[in-house]
């Protein structure tokens, strides 16, 4: 079990210690909303009406001790960069900050923190690649020019095993899994002599124009 804070239960906020402490981790949830407060109380470990922009407030909850600290401000522009602050100067061990505009984020890693969250531009992504990629089924930033895909098995594929396809070499693309619908089951990192069938979903890494082509061999 780790320990998380969570500054700010706006709808991120809310969502994300409420899956936290579902997911049996101990989850300070805080807010300067009395309401927020008590609508959270019963699924965290604990609810506290604070203000994160007053760093006496803050040294007052232990947060150092804590595994890391999420600011999920953001309404308030000034009040995310002064909490995010303020949380470093407590000691607290990872920082990590929700942002709205890309100068807001950019202030966010100046002081600190060690990964900025964009949830709406990230969900737009996601999304955009998805309609434009309709046999992907869904979609995540890796690093820049890189992204890990779930992809349905092109039908040329089917009855072909790994090593026949060569895909890292071909494509420079890793087949980090295979999913199978029926049954629900996860084959992780599968070895060449694999042969895929109609039902498998892979799993892949590698950057965005190789699988773009690989996506184009289903059209």
């Amino acid at each position: 079990m780790k320990q998380f804070a969570i500054i700010g239960l706006g709808n991120f906020g809310y969502y994300l210690a409420t899956n936290l402490y579902e997911k049996r981790h101990d989850v300070l949830a805080i807010d300067k909303n009395i309401n927020r407060v008590q609508e959270i109380k019963d699924n965290v470990t604990r609810a506290v009406v604070a203000d994160a922009t007053d760093i006496k407030t803050l040294e007052t909850l232990g947060i150092k001790q804590m595994d890391a600290a999420v600011v999920c401000i953001g309404s308030v522009i000034s009040d995310s960069i002064l909490a995010t602050l303020n949380l470093k100067d407590v000691g607290a061990k990872r920082v990590f900050a929700k942002a709205v505009t890309e100068p807001h984020g950019r202030i966010l890693h100046k002081i600190g923190a060690l990964e900025v969250i964009f949830p709406e531009k990230d969900q737009a992504i996601s999304l955009a690649e998805r309609l434009h990629n309709p046999n992907i089924l869904d979609y995540l930033p890796f690093l820049d020019g890189y992204s890990i895909v779930e992809l349905l098995s092109p039908k040329n594929f089917i009855g072909k095993n790994l090593k026949e396809l060569n895909l890292i070499n071909r494509y420079g693309v890793q087949v980090l899994a295979i999913k199978k619908i029926l049954p629900d089951q996860l084959n992780m990192i599968p070895k060449g002599q694999y042969i895929l069938k109609d039902e498998d979903i892979l799993i892949l890494l590698g950057p965005n124009h190789a699988l773009d082509l690989l996506r184009k061999k289903e059209e």
